[in-house]
């Protein structure tokens, strides 16, 4: 199959196959596994991508998120759409209808307040990440929430027996769902490589169970017993995430010289960036968390949340692709920008896969939401506080 990266289908007549992707060198379509749909017609005039990958696409049936990665790079507003511009021609412009976020995902891209205020206003995100992925910025309009007694209890439970509750479940939570994700791989395997993966479950379910029932005066008190659990269940994860995958040796933050750890990286700081608008439009304080420490400029809530949909969402539809023979490639110890194409097309299809929570099934980026609102209510006393327990 070509390796063209999935920008987004169209929906014209006749219809376009649902696993389909335009390929720009050819402009053909051709057979691509998982491809989601946009219902933009072909020859809509408002409508251009460039073929270098600089600027991408990546749609659902709801809305579609913008991805903006070259430098030089001016993107700006011009009636209803966006506009991009690169030594003041325009190479690329996108419909604001229907657009749900604005990511800009590099250094050397320039953005004008007038596209800003625009997307405020209609309640578009505009997220920043550096190039490694990881988010430096986060622009919302300050009126979609302010809730004033949400604060207030989540800044009390951070000194109290509700915060180390809400620390040992969502600890569990992540715990749960490395489980479950090693059983999931363990099931298209046979022999040694099944039951290592399957032992290795069995510990961290032991684990997680063990951090369910940590309770303590704060999340302070508790703080370092959880982390030995989660410490002691990362090794055991990635030791068999590691045998499983070629060329991954372990999970490192410097990922300069690892592919694999600079994907996973990038796939993360996509996920922080939509885990920080679910807090934020919760009327949550992103920066007061109850795993991770203070620390000025770190969110902790955001970096609480995100663990456990960090295997659904990110290793799952990582580590799948890599053992079907996806490739990944640096470029000066960063992701080139095919490899950051595919990382992010994953991750925003995983976003938008529909899962089944409390009986309904809902868009996966619906549920974070819903979670960053549970948490909202567990923290003013309204119900317990269940971290989303993905099933394979």
């Amino acid at each position: 199959m070509n390796n063209m990266i999935p920008t987004f289908a169209f929906s014209i007549n006749p219809p376009i196959p649902m696993a389909s992707q335009l390929n720009w060198i050819s402009g053909t379509y051709e057979r691509a596994p998982e491809q989601l749909d946009l219902d933009l017609p072909l020859d809509d005039p408002d409508l251009t991508l460039p073929p270098d990958q600089t600027v991408t696409l990546l749609a659902t049936e709801n809305g579609a998120q913008l991805i903006v990665a070259g430098y030089g790079l001016y993107v700006g507003k011009k009636s209803e759409r966006i506009v991009i511009r690169h030594d003041k021609k325009v190479c690329a412009q996108v419909p604001l209808m229907r657009l749900q976020e604005l990511v800009i995902a590099g250094r050397g891209v320039s953005i004008s307040s007038d596209l800003i205020e625009e997307l405020c206003s209609r309640g578009i995100r505009i997220a920043f990440l550096n190039n490694t992925g990881k988010p430096t910025g986060l622009l919302t309009s300050p009126l979609l929430t302010a809730t004033v007694a949400t604060r207030r209890a989540q800044f009390a439970a951070t000194g109290n027996a509700l915060g180390a509750e809400l620390a040992g479940r969502i600890v569990a939570g992540k715990l749960r769902n490395q489980d479950k994700l090693l059983r999931y791989f363990a099931k298209s395997r046979t022999g040694e490589v099944a039951a290592s993966l399957t032992k290795a479950a069995d510990q961290i379910s032991v684990l997680m169970r063990q951090a369910l029932r940590t309770v303590g005066e704060s999340p302070e008190a508790i703080r370092p017993q959880l982390l030995g659990l989660e410490g002691t269940a990362g090794r055991v994860y990635w030791s068999r995430i590691a045998a499983m995958v070629d060329g991954f040796e372990g999970r490192v933050h410097d990922a300069s010289s690892s592919p694999v750890n600079a994907a996973l990286n990038f796939g993360y700081g996509i996920l922080y960036s939509h885990v920080w608008g679910a807090v934020m439009n919760a009327g949550l304080e992103p920066f007061a968390g109850f795993i991770h420490t203070d620390r000025s400029g770190k969110p902790s809530l955001v970096l609480d949340l995100v663990e456990e949909f960090r295997q659904p969402l990110v290793d799952r539809p990582l580590f799948g692709w890599l053992n079907k023979g996806g490739t990944i490639a640096l470029q000066g110890g960063l992701l080139d920008s095919e490899s950051r194409a595919q990382v992010a097309s994953r991750v925003l299809q995983r976003l938008n896969a529909v899962e089944t929570y409390h009986g309904q099934a809902h868009q996966v980026r619906s549920i974070v939401q819903m979670q960053a609102r549970r948490i909202a209510g567990f923290l003013r006393g309204q119900g317990r506080y269940r971290p989303f327990a993905f099933e394979w």
